[in-house]
């Protein structure tokens, strides 16, 4: 017979090591995020419609021209796998389930074959992923919350499980601008399973990234704690953005602990009055960006927007040029996950420019204590502090329709002395200041400096 000593000192030592490495995999999966994400969303150019030929073009370009700034995810947006989608918003499902979505015996959507080719024969996403991978960059996927209610109208049975879509459906959960789901009752036995086995099948595929919609807004707690515990069972670190917004400032703990991003306002449209808006809402949400956890302003409204939906007929950005500089440069001193909305392949220069600035993109990727330093009717300041110096980044705004001149106290930001002041988005030294700065603004524009000790 066995030592009775020597079984429980084993049983003793597995419990440790498996509790080990469930606490190493929550902290591997939890920050996959170490900084905000950087890449392509299809949905602003292609809305419900994108195509694989689409995508990978948009991966080439990322490829060539912006992977060697930091850009890149490639992200295909909702509805990969609604058939026939052309140029529909948001397009429902008629009765009796027409159009007919493919997905396998477990009721997991894959991709319409008639958009993405080299997802037949039931390969999903995973030629396009390994393609993708190839370049050197990384692989992202919208999904709706919740179950298919084709797969609940045929009561598919959940892999991993004895269950059934019908024994986990909350089909008095539903979004209420896109018909195909229902929610999930997360009480219910099999639930867990059912996002365990999406996430297995995406891990399978090589996605980095999931974008989850109609979940923050209204809140969906439950579900959301699911896919978080879904992602750490597949064993693939995977990005989660959470959509659409606002999500409640009240839940910032909650999407802190589950999300990578998450959506702080609804769409971003590409109108002055939208970006307006945007520097109050990611001043309420200063507090809450760091490693692991973004607040996301949503995608960036450049180049060429609409081609076949998800709004309006096709066209370049409304934003001017000094309101898409002012974009991208809230966008980094807030720290907000930056995604393009535009078709890669006809952005015009100007535009890849300013995408292309490396001093600007690394206040997106690398500073932190980003805030507000002051607001008045239409100057904004935002602070932030480079890493391992004593030295500042601050961005001025100008909201108003003439130009002014913005001044800053630098002791006020912690500079006593002489300061060297440069302009990121010029490069140019401007020169020693004491005291304060004061820089001429374009109207609806910005200024983005760093600030040292001269």
């Amino acid at each position: 017979m066995s030592n009775p000593v020597i079984k429980i000192f084993r049983i003793s030592i597995l419990i440790l090591i498996s509790i080990f490495l469930n606490t190493a995999a929550d902290a591997q999966y939890q920050k996959a995020a170490q900084v905000p994400p950087m890449g392509w969303n299809s949905y602003n150019a292609f809305g419900a419609s994108v195509n694989e030929n689409e995508v990978l073009q948009n991966a080439g370009f990322m490829k060539t021209h912006l992977k060697s700034f930091g850009w890149n995810y490639i992200v295909v947006g909702y509805c990969w796998y609604f058939p026939f989608a052309a140029a529909l918003s948001d397009p429902a499902q008629a009765d009796g389930f027409t159009p007919w979505l493919t997905m396998d015996k477990y009721g997991r959507l894959f991709p319409a074959a008639d958009r993405f080719p080299s997802a037949g024969k039931s390969k999903g996403f995973k030629p396009l992923a390994t393609k993708i991978h190839r370049d050197g960059l990384l692989f992202g996927i919208h999904i709706m919350r919740g179950i298919p209610r084709q797969a609940v109208a045929m009561n598919m049975r959940i892999k991993g499980s004895k269950y059934h879509a019908k024994d986990i459906a909350d089909t008095s959960s539903t979004c209420t601008w896109l018909n195909h789901m229902y929610g999930v009752d997360m009480d219910k036995p099999g639930a867990q399973e059912y996002y365990n086995s999406l996430f297995e099948l995406y891990a399978d595929w090589g996605v980095d990234f999931v974008k989850a919609d109609d979940i923050s807004s209204p809140f969906s707690e439950k579900e959301l704690a699911a896919i978080r515990k879904a992602i750490v069972h597949c064993g693939r670190p995977i990005v989660l953005s959470l959509s659409p917004g606002e999500t409640p400032i009240a839940k910032a703990e909650v999407v802190k602990e589950y999300a990578d991003t998450w959506r702080i306002s609804n769409d971003f449209r590409d109108n002055w009055n939208a970006l307006q808006l945007m520097f109050s809402l990611l001043n309420t949400w200063e507090s809450q960006a760091g490693p692991g956890h973004f607040p996301d302003a949503d995608i960036l409204n450049i180049g060429m927007l609409a081609r076949r939906g998800p709004v309006g007929e096709q066209h370049r950005s409304n934003l001017t040029r000094n309101e898409l500089l002012t974009m991208i440069t809230l966008w980094s001193i807030a720290r907000s996950p930056m995604m393009i909305g535009g078709d890669l392949s006809m952005i015009h220069n100007y535009e890849l420019q300013l995408l292309q600035n490396k001093a600007v993109l690394e206040v997106n990727q690398n500073s932190s204590g980003n805030r507000q330093l002051f607001r008045t009717e239409n100057q904004v300041a935002w602070i932030a502090d480079v890493p391992g110096t004593g030295e500042k980044y601050l961005a001025v705004f100008n909201l108003g329709e003439s130009g002014q001149f913005i001044p800053v106290d630098l002791k006020s930001i912690g500079f006593d002395g002489k300061c060297s002041v440069t302009d990121l988005w010029s490069g140019d030294t401007l020169g020693q200041f004491e005291s304060a700065v004061r820089p001429e603004v374009l109207p609806h524009g910005a200024r983005l400096f760093r600030i040292s000790v001269y």
